[in-house]
């Protein structure tokens, strides 16, 4: 590293001092182009040069000798959080202490994921089968800033390429902004958002709300806001819009046991006759040792203009979880099974990677394996067995894999 680039960063820290040096260099005289900027930095005593009266503008630096140069300039009070976290071996040698200033250099973090999925459908419609396939590769980039200690800012751009066709379909979108943050004793998210309501039998999709959330081992969440188009499993876009939302639903831990109840009022459903739903569930599971266990009863009730719909109000799911694969340990690995009966009233996008004939009500299951095959790549292998509970004769079932990739 030249001194002329540090003496570059140097000017842009504005480090000022007292008092001018006369001249302290032979080798920068008067009508130097940074004669001013050099003679402030040795008068604050963050340069010295060297043995001879010399800066040597042009002699390469050590990693060392730069090191010392951000000591002198952090002891001024000088803002170099971006050189003290470079050079931060080099200042520990020397005794200086910059834990804080790394965190404040971090202040934005980047990460990603990539999801290379392929889904096979042995499916029936109306008493006809049909067979088809689904591949694709989702690539999402989050951005984390961190706006203080209580908040911070999160923003995610997702790009699918569709490879189940031939037309090389590919759409990038700016998929989340939000910002969660303390206020008081509460937990709050707001903006868009990904909101899972009822443990996904319900909702598990992006809004544009607001979520709060109180309480630790006895939880109370509130949200308000609306839905917007989104994405399903197979990369295709639907409208779930929800011209307004609001609800809750309280959680408590009893030792191995939780225990939940909620209710959300939708209305103005985008597609879906009736227009407006109440849906209220009752929800519990336990985990023993590596076993857990899940279930969940739901009832709706659609109305427009005050008909009353009995179709489909009520539902119900159970599942069974074995272990869990972490995507930091490879080999490591986690069993799913999953039962659902929910009628046409109970659900509305659900989180479910099968097949849910919205807005038809469904039932059936589905079964799976996800599998650490090495650090940051999990692959998922499963079954989903799928039909519709109205007129339309139809089923899905689905061979599903896919690997992701964290980084």
């Amino acid at each position: 590293m030249k001194k002329s680039l540090v003496l570059a960063m140097a000017m842009a820290l504005g480090v000022t001092a007292s008092a001018y040096a006369a001249n302290p260099f032979v080798d920068v005289p008067a009508g130097h182009w940074a004669y001013d900027s050099i003679n402030k930095l040795a008068a604050a005593g963050i340069v010295d040069g060297y043995g001879d009266n010399t800066f040597g503008g042009d002699r390469l630096m050590t990693r060392y000798e730069m090191a010392q140069i951000v000591a002198k300039a952090m002891a001024k009070g000088a803002n170099v959080d971006r050189l003290a976290a470079e050079f931060a071996d080099e200042l520990d040698s020397l005794g200086v202490r910059v834990a804080a200033l790394e965190k404040k250099s971090d202040n934005v973090k980047i990460t990603g994921e990539a999801r290379f999925r392929y889904a096979d459908h042995d499916a029936k419609f109306m008493g006809q089968k049909a067979h088809a396939f689904d591949a694709d590769l989702r690539s999402r980039i989050w951005l984390t800033g961190q706006v203080n200690e209580d908040w911070k800012y999160t923003g995610m751009i997702e790009n699918i390429q569709d490879f189940s066709n031939n037309s090389g379909d590919e759409e990038t979108r700016f998929r989340r902004a939000y910002v969660e943050g303390k206020l008081g004793g509460m937990t709050v998210t707001a903006g868009r958002y990904n909101m899972f309501i009822a443990n996904g039998n319900i909702y598990d999709d992006i809004v544009d709300g607001v979520e709060l959330n109180y309480g630790d081992k006895v939880n109370l969440k509130l949200v308000a806001g609306k839905g917007a188009t989104s994405t399903n499993a197979w990369g295709q876009d639907y409208d779930t819009t929800v011209n307004s939302y609001a609800g809750g639903e309280l959680g408590a831990v009893f030792g191995t046991v939780t225990a939940t109840a909620g209710y959300y009022n939708l209305r103005g459903l985008a597609g879906i006759e009736g227009g407006n739903n109440a849906i209220w569930f009752l929800g519990t599971g336990t985990n023993v040792g590596d076993f857990g266990l899940n279930a969940m009863y739901l009832r709706g009730d659609w109305s427009d203009n005050d008909v009353k719909h009995d179709e489909g109000k009520s539902g119900w799911t159970v599942g069974a979880t074995y272990k869990g694969a972490d995507a930091a340990q490879a080999g490591t690995y986690g069993i799913f099974a999953n039962y659902y009966n929910q009628g046409v009233q109970t659900y509305l996008v659900h989180t479910t990677d099968a097949n849910t004939f919205t807005p038809c009500g469904f039932k059936g299951y589905g079964v799976g394996i996800d599998y650490t095959v090495a650090k940051n790549m999990v692959a998922r292998v499963a079954y989903y067995d799928t039909e519709s509970k109205d007129f339309w004769d139809a089923e899905d079932k689905i061979i599903w894999t896919d690997l992701t990739v964290t980084f």
